[in-house]
This record gives C-alpha cells, structure tokens and sequence, in this order.
C-alpha cells in the first residue's frame, strides 16, 4: 500500500492530540531521520527499497502513538487501535515497523532495512537533543556531528537513557550496515532540517 502523503495531517493531527508535547517531538524527529535514511539507502540497494518512503516516514511519525494511557503498557501493540479511534489505518508494513522499534514488548524483531532503521534510530533522537540542550544557544543548528559522536563514545552517563547497543547495531551487515558515524550523521542532519518544527 503506498501511503499517499496528503493525509500527513491527518496523522500528524492524531499524534499530537494522542501525546505529550515531549513525545510528539521525537515522534516528528524520528520521522525525519526515518526519511533522511530512506534516501540514503534506497540508491544503495538494488532495484531501491522495496517499502514506498512514505512507509518509513509514516512508522517514524505514529511509532509512540500508544505510549499513553491507556495503551502505554502494551506499547507498541495497540497502534491500530489508537489510530481506529480517529477513523486512521496504517499499512501492515508501518505496523510491522513500529512493533520492530520495541520487540521485548512485541515479540517482533527487525529483518527489513525499515524496521532496522526505526529500531536503531529510536533512542537517537533523545541523544542529539540533549545533545543542543547542553550548549548555551540550545540550537539544533549549532550541534555538530564531533558533539554527538563524544556523548555518544566517551560519556555513557550524558543521556543515560539512550540504548547505545541498539544505535550501534546499525553497523551489522545483515542490517543497514552503515557505519555508526554516518547513521549518527544522517539522524543529525535530518533532524536539524525541522528544528523549528521540534523546539530547537
């Protein structure tokens, strides 16, 4: 099913009445870096990838739409449901997606460069926006890749949160293997190409 981009707001629309202002900017962050991987790898694989990038972006933006109450305890599961309650379906391969993100509570684990993409750059967003939140400006636009990539390696305490182990299997060849500087590159740039749009 090809997600045709004209309901954006629709969803978008669903999200942020569904979810705290914190949660709805990382699911607009995860979006973006969603998209931004799309376009790196698609040239990469042959015949491009076999997912329309409207399903990568569409996982990204509605991946936490049940992390709320009621549903927050069998997240990721009740994204259908969620969605039903303002008249939305998503493609069985976005909610195939959104359960990869978190395959301890689903039981689903990734295989697809999509879902790959959505399990590894999940907790990233958080990493690089606490990142912008320590410096002075507090400007997405003012971070640079160097920044990340020292909170990331050297500091494990800095964003404590952030499951480095699943960043890093971004590199596994059977996966997206793409080397973890240039994943942290690419979430970064994308992310900073809608910073208005995230507070920052």
């Amino acid at each position: 099913m090809k997600v045709e981009f004209m309901n954006r707001d629709q969803y978008l629309q669903a999200v942020q009445s569904q979810l705290e202002k914190n949660i709805f900017y990382h699911s607009l962050a995860l979006e973006a870096c969603m998209g931004g991987l799309y376009d790196y790898l698609s040239p990469l694989v042959k015949g491009g990838c076999p997912e329309d990038r409207g399903i990568w972006t569409l996982a990204g933006l509605i991946h936490d739409i049940d992390y709320s109450e009621p549903y927050k305890n069998d997240h990721p599961n009740k994204t259908a449901e969620v969605l039903a309650k303002y008249d939305l379906k998503a493609p069985d391969e976005v909610l195939n997606m959104i359960k990869a993100h978190s395959p301890q509570t689903s039981g689903v684990y990734p295989t697809t460069a999509g879902q790959w993409a959505i399990f590894c750059a999940d907790s990233l967003t958080g990493l690089i926006t606490a990142t912008a939140l320590v410096i002075p400006s507090k400007k997405l636009a003012e971070v640079k890749l160097a920044s990340v990539m020292k909170r990331f390696l050297k500091e494990p305490r800095f964003a404590a949160g952030t499951r480095r182990e699943e960043i890093k299997m971004c590199e596994k060849p059977e996966g997206l293997n793409i080397p973890l500087e240039k994943f942290i590159e690419i979430c970064l740039t994308s992310m900073q190409f809608i910073s208005d749009q995230i507070g920052l």
